[in-house]
């Protein structure tokens, strides 16, 4: 995908004023690009509008009106972007409960690391690749950003009408497979088009 721009974001005074819109249609985007598998783990794939909105909530948040800030935030954000022929996730880590969240987040050591988060298309497989600095041997973050880089080959088993789709993860702590939505599936080869 093309990385963002100046040019792509709205000025802090035009995004205020076009917000509620703007909010509305990428929550009803992100509906159709989220997943949960199982109760504690949640994958959202991005693509440039939802990138778009997280670099605006940023701007208005902070109130960045310098464009070297405001260059920072894409440098940042645009990191997150999958690139061509790629697909790109946040995963979260949901722990609801206060007093279980240390460890219950603690039990998820390891899942950044090796064949862990799978997308699943018919009999193929393609894993995730974690960005790094999101753990330490004693602590693990509850958000990491997962770019899973697909063959040919699962991409026309995904383009199948009818294909089995699913997301699974595979950690010692926690095995679930959830199955992708039709909806989610043609987002996903919209993304690998662009």
């Amino acid at each position: 995908m093309t990385p963002l721009a100046k040019a792509d974001l709205l000025s802090y005074e035009d995004y205020e004023r076009n917000r509620d819109a703007f909010r509305t249609r990428i929550i009803a985007l992100k509906q159709r690009r989220r997943l949960s598998v199982g109760d504690k783990i949640t994958l959202i794939f991005e693509n440039r509008e939802t990138i778009q909105f997280q670099i605006q909530e940023m701007i208005r948040a902070e109130r960045i009106v310098d464009p070297d800030k405001v260059q920072v935030e894409l440098e940042v954000y645009n990191a997150l972007l999958p690139g061509e022929g790629e697909l790109s996730a946040t995963l979260f880590i949901e722990i609801t409960e206060s007093d279980q969240i240390e460890r219950d987040l603690d039990a998820f050591q390891g899942i950044d690391r090796g064949q862990t988060v799978a997308l699943r298309a018919g009999p193929l497989a393609i894993y995730g690749h974690f960005e790094g600095g999101h753990s330490k041997e004693d602590k693990i973050s509850a958000v990491h950003f997962v770019k899973f880089c697909p063959s040919s080959e699962w991409i026309r088993e995904l383009a199948q009408d009818g294909a089995s789709v699913s997301i699974r993860i595979d950690h010692p702590a926690y095995r679930r497979e959830a199955e992708v939505p039709n909806e989610m599936r043609q987002e996903w080869l919209a993304d690998l088009r662009s």
